[in-house]
């Protein structure tokens, strides 16, 4: 079971109005990621109780014309410019290309077919992958340079075969949401090509008064769902023969519910993820650790109790930093305690993870909406008790914090078969 960290808080249900950015940015969020600009090596740690050992170093390589009105009214200028924004709305740009990952096509899909091709075929305690039924990852959304070969390993463990439409659901990091949010776009663009969006459907989930609707500004702004895209597309031009047969992707905006709204949207999402023909995609990186994201708690070894650790400072005074374990050990450990909780199958055994240590998993909320659905499932005996459960495959984390100072994301991918 392997990882890396990364964390962002989001904001649980309720109906909002069309949600507008007051910020964009093009560059890696700090809270998800460390620039991929500037040269980190990333470390592999392989956890003995994970599924399997892999270990692996890779470093960074990487205005409108006035038309008259009839009699002076202004009223077809209304009517145009409604029409001209609402084709404006049509095609989301892919805001993160040139920054977070190659806005090159060419270079982009040899970079993912690289990616993809270096995961293994069988899996420790796993066996070969995709397992029939695997319809449901869990992988990051840091740039490619620190994430990108973590999510090959959910990537490849994603049975398509029958896929007919994809959910994509993501953490929000720039805008303030207490539920979860669509987009009004009718397509995606990704340097490989556009993906087209389930918009009827998209209508239908809009219909339950449980989603607001983002705003292209905010869309564009969110990279949680976007660092998958191209992932998304290199995927389904393996297995589908033309682009014109990709099933559209249906993408959620997750806010920061609660555990309540987490199970209203599970419920609420549990019939199409029964269906067989539906794909779901969870986008979240695990810890972030430091103080550029005020989180800091560290677990001595001599403690099994995950409420026993304490938050560490720096000192001016330079004092020495933890070594049993070192802190990056200790961060892999609150990671795997927060992987096993998603294992477990228990949406509240997570809740109850991330309410005793903080750990900054910034889908947490994505993940738990996913977790309910699940449960809702086993509930209603629509699926077997050992079905809907995730198993992690890949742990890394964007480099191996030693110091108080320093800082690290981690990231994990996981598959789930339903």
């Amino acid at each position: 079971m392997p990882a890396t960290t990364k964390s962002v808080r989001s904001p649980s249900p309720t109906v909002t109005p069309t949600l507008t950015a007051t910020t964009k940015s093009t560059t890696p969020a700090t809270t998800d990621s460390v620039t991929p600009t500037s040269p980190t090596p990333v470390s592999s740690v392989p956890i003995s109780s994970f599924a399997g050992n892999y270990t692996r170093t890779i470093g960074t390589g990487q205005p409108l014309a006035y038309i008259p009105g009839s009699g002076g009214s202004g009223k077809s200028i209304l009517v145009i410019e409604e029409k001209l924004q609402h084709l404006s709305m049509v095609t989301r740009a892919a805001s993160h290309a040139g920054s977070w990952y190659s806005d090159h096509g060419p270079t982009l899909s040899k970079q993912l077919d690289g990616w993809l091709n270096q995961v293994d075929s069988t899996i420790e305690g796993i066996g070969n992958i995709p397992q029939p039924g695997a319809r449901a990852i869990i992988a990051p959304h840091a740039g490619y340079a620190y994430s990108g070969p973590t999510a090959a390993w959910a990537y490849r463990s994603l049975d398509l075969s029958k896929a007919k439409r994809i959910f994509l659901l993501g953490p929000s990091h720039h805008f303030y949401l207490s539920g979860c949010a669509l987009s009004q776009c009718a397509q995606y663009a990704t340097p490989l090509g556009p993906l087209a969006l389930d918009t009827t459907l998209i209508a239908t989930l809009h219909s339950t008064s449980r989603f607001a609707k983002m705003s292209r500004s905010t869309d564009e702004d969110e990279h949680s769902l976007e660092m998958h895209l191209p992932y998304i597309y290199k995927l389904l031009s393996r297995s589908f023969p033309s682009p014109e047969l990709f099933p559209p992707l249906v993408p959620i905006l997750v806010g920061a519910t609660d555990p309540s709204a987490e199970r209203t949207y599970g419920a609420l999402l549990a019939p199409y993820l029964a269906d067989p023909n539906s794909v779901f995609i969870i986008s979240s990186d695990f810890c972030h650790w430091g103080s550029r994201f005020s989180y800091t708690y560290y677990l001595p070894s001599s403690t099994s109790d995950p409420t026993d650790g304490h938050a560490i400072r720096s000192s001016k005074s330079k004092s020495s930093p933890p070594t049993d374990p070192p802190i990056y050990e200790s961060i892999a450990r609150l990671d795997k305690l927060s992987m096993e909780a998603i294992e477990s199958g228990s949406h509240e055994e997570l809740v109850q993870n991330l309410k005793e240590t903080g750990n900054t998993v910034c889908g947490r909320h994505p993940i738990g909406v996913l977790m309910a659905a699940m449960e809702a499932l086993r509930d209603q005996g629509k699926v077997g008790e050992d079905r809907g459960r995730c198993r992690f495959v890949r742990y890394e984390r964007s480099g191996d914090v030693r110091e108080v100072t320093e800082s690290s994301v981690s990231y994990a991918s996981a598959f789930a078969v339903v």
